[in-house]
């Protein structure tokens, strides 16, 4: 084939294994070779539209059969996706679409009024719908219906670019991250390599396929090998559940908050988990309490440590290290290097914090349109800044301590959130919380955490304060304590810190601190 990008697997796949089962979704079934023939109308469909190599394509819902086959049908055309938020607003939507020069974007019912808006604003040249035409849009079905059958093998180098994602934009615009063919297919090789995936892999997934983690870490990883991924358009805690038992779910990732609500569902003790080969954890560390719950069900979670820059897969850690190695991250996935440095530039050896660097055939090639921030975010011309503080013990295994941007400095010492929040979560009254830094005329800054109880339980700031006495240094120790009914999150699961910051601190008087 010409086409040596991720365009090119339908039709690998249907070659191969034609009659195995691709996907499921609300009970619908395909096969590889149903999904390789939608893929190739569906190419041929867009083609008629004008859509040439280098175009950009969006995609805007929920998990859906559509979103992957819009993503391999732009592949197969040599086109570039870009996966949308569906939490964004219009206005974002349209900023996301201008950036990108998308030209068509397909969108599901339940984005209808955004799509259009954000469309409009974008000067999109075709917005295609996924429940059928009217209103300006052309029908998805329709599309597909229409288009030719005949093989279709444009030329994709692996060079090329074959998606950009956007990062949250939790600070300034958000950037455009551009993963070539050869990202993509270098993260699944270390994903296949690592997490041992089998052609009879069953993989839920529940995170949301426009994120990194969700649409590359489990689902592309399970396509390549030839195995079934199971779409959730929504994460809900006992449908997944369900799901596990009744489709015989091997393997699913998660972020530690989905993993809690299903532990703390009333169906936890009685569901059928024997299934489950590979619990997957990324997007925060995992929780002490959490790996005890689910080891007393003899489930033992394997934990990443990635972003969307490196597609995203950096540092794994395997379940069978879960407990020796509690707290880490893990070491390099198999084709990718990292480096923990000082602010010089210099190596920082065992136990010392630097920030970590990640060099690797699944780094990006930059970001869309910005070589400035391109040039910003590599040193020594190869190796990514990741902005994340981490320490390595004598195995060289990696804990990330926090983002280099979240650190504060109190009196002369660095705190450091993450190690302050970990503490605190190990009050029996603390859900969830969110240590930052804020303006203090004593020490420069002191913490305050922001934390969300569990249900049913009280704790007030006296005595959530008075429980980090003695397990933490004084000058790590919060001023304050704010409780919250919620934090502000990303869609994969993530604290917002500045939406934390500006909600909490932003305006707050500070007093002198005299605690310590």
């Amino acid at each position: 084939m010409l086409n040596q990008g991720i365009g090119s697997w339908p039709a690998r796949r249907a070659r191969r294994t034609p009659d195995r089962v691709a996907v499921v979704h609300e009970d619908r079934t395909r096969t590889y070779r149903d999904l390789h023939r939608r893929v190739l109308r569906l190419a041929h469909g867009l083609r008629a539209l004008g859509v040439e190599p280098g175009d950009r394509i969006a995609y805007l819902g929920p998990n859906h059969p559509a979103f992957l086959e819009t993503l391999f049908a732009a592949g197969t055309l040599g086109a570039v996706f870009v996966p949308l938020n569906t939490r964004l607003a219009a206005p974002e939507l349209a900023y996301n679409l201008s950036d990108s020069g998308s030209t068509v974007l397909v969108h599901a019912p339940e984005q209808a009024g955004a799509a259009r808006s954000a469309a409009d604003d974008a000067g999109i040249r075709h917005r295609i719908a996924l429940d059928g035409p009217g209103d300006s849009a052309l029908g998805y079905e329709e599309l597909i219906e229409g288009g030719a059958a005949e093989p279709l093998d444009v030329a994709v180098a692996p060079e090329d670019p074959c998606m950009i994602m956007y990062t949250s934009g939790t600070t300034g615009r958000p950037k455009g991250a551009v993963l070539s063919h050869g990202n993509i297919v270098w993260n699944s090789v270390n994903v296949l390599v690592d997490t041992d995936l089998s052609g009879d892999e069953v993989t839920l997934v529940v995170a949301p396929l426009f994120h990194t983690a969700g649409l590359n870490m489990t689902c592309l990883p399970t396509l390549l090998k030839g195995g079934r991924v199971v779409l959730l358009g929504a994460f809900d805690a006992g449908l997944a559940l369900r799901t596990i038992e009744r489709l015989r779910v091997t393997y699913m990732f998660g972020v530690p908050t989905m993993y809690d609500a299903m532990a703390a569902r009333p169906g936890w003790t009685t569901t059928d988990l024997s299934s489950l080969r590979t619990l997957n954890c990324g997007g925060a560390p995992v929780p002490a309490r959490t790996i005890a719950t689910y080891l007393a069900r003899g489930l033992a979670f394997s934990q990443g440590y990635g972003m969307t820059e490196a597609s995203p897969g950096i540092l794994y850690l395997a379940g069978d290290q879960t407990s020796a190695k509690a707290g880490s991250a893990g070491v390099p996935h198999f084709f990718t290097d990292t480096r923990v440095v000082r602010p010089d530039g210099s190596d920082a050896g065992p136990g010392e914090r630097g920030e970590v660097l990640v060099q690797g055939p699944n780094v990006m090639t930059g970001y869309w349109g910005r070589p400035d921030d391109t040039g910003a975010a590599f040193t020594d011309g190869e190796w990514l800044r990741t902005g994340d503080v981490a320490r390595t013990d004598a195995d060289g295994y990696a804990y990330i301590v926090d983002r280099v941007k979240d650190m504060f400095v109190s009196g002369g010492e660095n705190v450091y959130p993450a190690e302050v929040e970990d503490v605190i979560l190990t009050h029996p009254a603390v859900e969830e919380c969110a240590v930052v830094g804020m303006p203090d005329p004593v020490w420069g800054e002191v913490g305050r955490a922001v934390v969300v109880l569990r249900a049913g339980t009280r704790a007030d700031e006296q005595d959530i304060l008075g429980h980090l006495q003695g397990r933490l240094a004084k000058y790590k120790i919060p001023k304050s304590v704010v409780v919250t009914d919620a934090l502000p999150r990303t869609a994969s699961g993530k604290i917002v810190k500045p939406a934390v910051r500006d909600l909490y601190v932003r305006g707050a008087a500070a007093s002198p601190s005299t605690h310590r």
